[in-house]
């Protein structure tokens, strides 16, 4: 599946084949992924049984088991660090990345390996644009995935990071950035800090992900004349759907599989139902077969307006289990047990998930007679990778419907 440059209103052929074709190649494609990674020692015993040569299409996939990322933390942690699901060893690739659980994620700097030079093709953002890359590089892999993309359509990268609003602004106005990667609202913080400092910025085009793209502030900057789309990624998977200018619903990309399950099963729910995102990649290196996102989504009818033909899903709707994302991290409910378990005294806690301004507000009521908010948020900050407001409340306060993370944002 060679890229075959097209013209300026598609990154290539791909994205407009026919239904048959885009069959025709998966009859291809797919099997030899499956035997890929039948090969290796994490799909041990999983795949032992499956004739690859049959699994030829996506009703053929169904009927393998699901992976799910729980499963892959338990195989890192006993081969680290991938578990035995890449076909390179760590040193085979360019770079290793740490997620939250800890979860290991492998790089590499071969063109466009996170598929991400579509989206950002897709928007018009190319040969003569700067990205202002906001996606954080530390340990975590979005600022390479975005910078990556940034590279396969030929544009410069002004690897900022997050933080130093101020130092942003600058940078940004000195070096000329035309487009920004990021998540949703911390261009909001950029633009508002310019606006005090009284500097303008050419930022026209915004690529986002790792959070919801509420309407509202969709609205806010099409009112400033930038334009924001947003795809839908992970570090596990790479780029799996992405908007384009049509703005109606998410585009799969060409290079993953996507099925939607009822959660918890592998079974494919009927078109249109909401259920939970599972993946197959292409990807050789790290053939990730029938991985469960834990997030939901749903499958939408027909192509897209802009003329690319694969499937589209209504983007991210929730997830299937408690997990939340927060100002683009993920808060597991077993962050919240650690923090319960690090202080003697409290008895139980809940995140509260909400917006206020266009940003997401993490809230940690804590039940406890020690009012040590102090501590708590140290703690917080420690265990859910996340600063967040700290109410102490008496215990027995909460409300006893085994919810330990609540998201009380809207996706209207």
């Amino acid at each position: 599946m060679d890229r075959q440059v097209n013209d300026m209103s598609n990154f290539d052929d791909l994205e407009t084949r026919s239904a048959q074709a885009r069959a025709a190649d998966l009859a291809l494609a797919l099997p030899a992924q499956i035997a890929r990674a039948q090969g290796l020692a994490g799909y041990a015993g999983s795949l032992d049984d499956v004739e690859a040569a049959l699994i030829t299409s996506m009703s053929a996939l169904a009927d393998l088991p699901v992976l799910r990322k729980s499963e892959l933390g338990k195989a890192q942690a006993a081969d680290a660090p991938f578990g035995g699901f890449t076909t390179k060893p760590a040193q085979g690739f360019s770079h290793v990345f740490q997620s939250p659980g800890p979860i290991y994620e492998p790089s590499s700097t071969d063109p466009d390996w996170w598929r991400m030079g579509r989206f950002l093709h897709g928007m018009g953002i190319g040969t003569g644009d700067i990205v202002h890359n906001c996606f954080g590089y530390h340990l975590t892999p979005a600022g390479m995935i975005f910078e990556s993309g940034a590279r396969a359509v030929g544009a410069t990268v002004l690897p900022a990071g997050t933080g130093q609003t101020e130092l942003q602004v600058i940078a940004a106005r000195d070096v000329g950035s035309t487009a920004y990667a990021g998540t949703p609202d911390y261009l909001k913080i950029i633009l508002e800090k310019a606006d005090e400092m009284g500097v303008t910025l050419k930022i026209t085009r915004a690529a986002v992900g790792g959070g919801a793209l509420f309407p509202s502030l969709r609205e806010w900057y099409s009112a400033r004349g930038i334009t924001c789309l947003q795809c839908y990624a992970t570090a596990d998977l790479g780029n799996i759907a992405y908007e384009s200018p049509s703005m109606e619903g998410m585009i799969v990309d060409e290079g993953v599989i996507v099925e939607i399950v009822t959660p918890g099963t592998g079974n494919p729910v009927p078109e249109g139902e909401v259920g939970e995102v599972v993946v197959t990649t292409l990807n050789p290196d790290y053939p990730l077969i029938r991985f469960a996102t834990g997030d939901l989504s749903a499958v939408m009818a027909g192509p897209s307006p802009c003329g690319r033909t694969n499937m589209r899903i209504k983007g991210w709707m929730g997830r299937a289990d408690q997990t939340t994302k927060i100002k683009g991290m993920f808060v597991r409910p077993e962050q919240v047990a650690q923090l319960v378990s690090h202080h003697s005294e409290i008895s139980r806690a809940r995140v509260v998930a909400t917006r206020e301004g266009e940003q997401d507000v993490m809230t940690v009521r804590i039940e406890s007679e020690t009012h040590d908010a102090e501590a708590y948020g140290r703690s917080v900050a420690e265990l859910l990778k996340l600063k967040g407001r700290i109410e102490v409340v008496a215990p027995g306060s909460l409300p006893k419907d085994g919810l330990v993370i609540e998201d009380q944002r809207t996706y209207d």
